[in-house]
């Protein structure tokens, strides 16, 4: 087979094979009946496969024209996706958008948005990431994302620009039938440091010498939410963790919640933010996303989360 098959031949093919006819083909793409013909017999020299039976009244697929009309629809969704691409990027799109998430950031509104920035940027490809404490940071500041949605971290760095999104609800867990699940009243710090806390650790330096929440010397500190939240159902420890994430626990009594003396009246909120870098701000895509964050937050539509 020579090289030569174009876009035109094949974008003339499926709609022969669609419309039924030549004729119907040629009023589809406002072309003589005797143009789609040649254009189609042309398409066959190339390839070296009849693709229609013209004995009858209308051409009809061979077996080998409908085998090679998938692979012709293929090539035909892969280049006008190409092409719907390179126009949103000669608009200032993105060519893909990579995002790191805080592992603490509600699940639900996460694919949610994510759903919706398929139906509304469908030629952008999403990378999602989900890191823990500095990991977001760090993760921005070395370019690997370009977008970051990231918990209250104490940073010094200019570099790095905050828009606040949303609260999560944060609360204290511990396993029925663990010590400090029996307590009714308002825990003091002093009886809470007599048990062992779990504390999720960062990956990165950049929160080196920084301590969010910890009370107890008998701290096993874990970079993993997920292998914490194991930990905690399993009786192992006390500690913090986003509502979202354990609504079903409590429900369920398989954790239980308590409160620390002297917390605030709301609880804890851990506040969320988009950040990205200050000299390269996020484009359409990503800035559709940061304002996507925002209206669900003032919609009150995500479970442990607040304004």
């Amino acid at each position: 087979m020579r090289d030569g098959v174009s876009f035109d031949q094949l974008r003339t093919f499926i709609a022969a094979a669609e419309a039924g006819s030549f004729s119907a083909a040629g009023r589809q793409l406002g072309r003589t009946q005797s143009v789609v013909s040649q254009t189609i017999a042309n398409l066959e020299g190339l390839l070296g496969v009849p693709l229609f039976d013209r004995s009858g009244r209308y051409a009809q697929l061979t077996p080998q024209g409908r085998i090679l009309l998938a692979d012709a629809k293929a090539v035909a969704c892969t280049l006008n996706g190409m092409k719907a691409r390179a126009k949103g990027m000669a608009g200032g799109l993105e060519p893909e958008l990579s995002v790191v998430i805080d592992v603490m950031f509600p699940m639900k509104v996460l694919t949610e948005v994510a759903a919706a920035f398929g139906e509304r940027f469908p030629t952008i490809p999403l990378r999602l990431y989900v890191e823990a404490l500095g990991g977001v940071a760090q993760a921005v500041l070395d370019r690997r994302c370009g977008l970051g949605v990231m918990g209250t971290l104490e940073l010094n760095v200019p570099e790095l620009n905050h828009e606040r999104l949303l609260g999560v609800k944060m609360v204290l867990v511990a396993a029925k039938g663990h010590p400090l699940a029996g307590h009714i009243r308002p825990i003091p710090a002093l009886e809470l440091a007599r048990y062992v806390q779990l504390v999720l650790t960062d990956r990165t330096e950049l929160s080196k010498g920084q301590e969010f929440g910890v009370v107890s010397p008998r701290a096993w500190r874990i970079a993993d939410l997920s292998a914490k939240h194991a930990f905690l159902r399993a009786g192992l420890g006390w500690g913090g963790m986003p509502l979202a994430m354990v609504e079903r626990d409590l429900a369920e009594g398989v954790l239980v919640e308590f409160v620390l003396e002297d917390a605030p009246q709301d609880g804890f909120i851990l506040p969320m933010s988009a950040t990205y870098r200050t000299d390269s701000p996020p484009g359409p895509a990503g800035r559709w996303l940061i304002e996507q964050l925002k209206t669900l937050a003032s919609a009150g539509s995500i479970a442990g989360a607040r304004k």
